[in-house]
């Protein structure tokens, strides 16, 4: 029997020789993806860090440790413009490291002194940011056993931002999640604390990554709702209220100061500005939203025209930044800055970089966010009007028209303080001297693990 089904494939073979050819390719073809999909990726050699060790004096909070995963997970995922949504607003996000292009258009908006200071930053860019910080952290450790945290670099958002605009199956946009889950598992030092001391940076708001189970939430992916991921801390640009593992950490915004003299001179330059306007607007309606609030107040600054200053982005282009965005913060006292399409938003941190008292209308929007980064007392910095109160008729010219010169000055100066705090260095090693978002950021989570660990090991507890 054997020998009659060889002898017909053998008459086939010779009958049909390209035929024969197309299917052992398919064969081929098919038992490699099997292959693939069923052995976990091979990581590649650690890359060392360019930047010299930092004493431990330096590193009281202990040292990082870099995971080198496969590029598939990260590298392999930046890939180009035409594979992300139909937008295009993610475009920048591979460019310049993460920082994007050169935003030569600021030229006469800003000191020329600083213009090398500024790029065309997509919002959703912080994994490639920080990522490449990392690897010139002073305190990365090459040494996986004398590490307090764990950095695993999986570009998360860029890895769902690929299926979140077109009809993608739940499959498909948690297979990364699912394969880097599945690698990192596999990791003496995870199966040592089963991920505590371990933590990400998500690019996108957490509610990209916390897909519900009913079938009609198509919307992102589930990865924070996985079991592997409970005790991993993230660092995203927002965070969900009351989840300890998530800390809201500054979006990218356009400014990227080289040095520490960078930092001061455009500190001097926001302190001096002549600001003609009481205040801006920044935004786009939501025709499809019901009670949409940034239509009102788009609407209700067109009639403030005198006393308002209005950057319409159905209009103008406003997702990586733009000259008319920045000209319209400097020009004012304050900037108002509603809920996004989310609670938070990137027009709060250009607006502060613009050293423009921002105007919230949401708690959520920045005040249980940005702790480790933001100043304790809300009202030092900013302004709060519930927007029902604004819906009711409270006026926002009457309320930001009450302040007094040197009240509006000194919470300026507080902003002003804070903008070394909210911006990303363009050094790969960071500043000189000042800490940056990045140096908060990843401080912060040394500390968290450190304190962690020393009440753990206090009290005879395993982490």
């Amino acid at each position: 029997m054997i020998k009659t089904a060889f002898n017909s494939v053998h008459a086939h073979v010779i009958l049909y020789p390209r035929l024969s050819i197309f299917i052992t390719v398919l064969l081929f073809i098919q038992l490699l993806v099997l292959f693939i999909s069923r052995v976990p990726p091979v990581s590649l050699p650690i890359r060392p860090s360019t930047q010299t060790p930092a004493a431990p004096s330096e590193c009281g909070s202990g040292r990082v440790y870099v995971y080198e995963l496969p590029t598939m997970f990260n590298e392999d995922l930046v890939g180009s413009c035409d594979d992300l949504d139909p937008w295009h607003w993610q475009c920048g996000v591979a460019s310049n490291g993460g920082y994007g292009r050169s935003a030569a258009e600021y030229a006469g908006t800003v000191p020329e002194s600083l213009l090398p200071a500024w790029y065309r930053t997509n919002q959703f860019s912080s994994e490639i940011i920080y990522h490449n910080r990392m690897l010139n952290y002073k305190c990365r450790t090459m040494e996986a056993e004398s590490a307090t945290a764990f950095y695993i670099p999986f570009y998360a958002g860029l890895a769902v931002g690929k299926y979140l605009f077109s009809n993608h199956t739940a499959e498909e946009r948690d297979w990364h999640c699912e394969m880097l889950l599945k690698w990192v598992h596999e990791q003496p030092y995870w199966k040592r604390s089963n991920g505590s001391d371990h933590f990400i940076v998500l690019g996108r708001i957490t509610w990209d990554f916390r897909r519900l189970t009913d079938p009609e939430k198509l919307w992102g992916s589930s990865f924070l709702n996985m079991p592997l991921m409970q005790n991993v801390t993230r660092l995203t640009i927002e965070r969900a209220p009351g989840d300890y593992y998530d800390v809201g950490v500054p979006y990218p915004i356009g400014f990227h100061p080289h040095s520490d003299n960078d930092v001061s001179q455009w500190q001097s330059f926001v302190r001096t500005r002549n600001r003609t306007s009481l205040y801006s607007f920044v935004g786009a309606s939501r025709g499809d939203t019901k009670n949409d609030f940034r239509g009102f107040l788009l609407s209700h600054c067109r009639n403030e025209s005198d006393t308002c200053r209005v950057v319409d982005c159905a209009v103008t282009q406003c997702s990586n930044g733009s000259s008319a965005i920045l000209e319209a913060q400097l020009a004012s006292e304050f900037c108002l800055q509603p809920r996004g399409d989310s609670f938070t938003r990137r027009s709060v941190f250009d607006c502060m970089v613009a050293g423009s008292v921002p105007v919230f209308f949401w708690k959520r929007t920045a005040y249980d966010q940005y702790e480790w980064f933001l100043p304790v007392e809300p009202e030092s910095y900013s302004v709060f009007i519930d927007y029902s109160d604004v819906l009711n008729g409270t006026s926002i010219w009457g309320v930001l028209g009450g302040y007094s010169k040197e009240e509006v000055r000194r919470m300026r100066e507080r902003v002003i303080d804070c903008i070394p705090r909210i911006v990303y260095a363009k050094p790969s090693a960071g500043l000189e001297n000042i800490r940056d978002a990045f140096d908060i950021a990843v401080d912060g989570v040394l500390r968290r693990f450190k304190e962690r660990r020393q009440i753990a090991d206090e009290n005879g507890l395993q982490l």
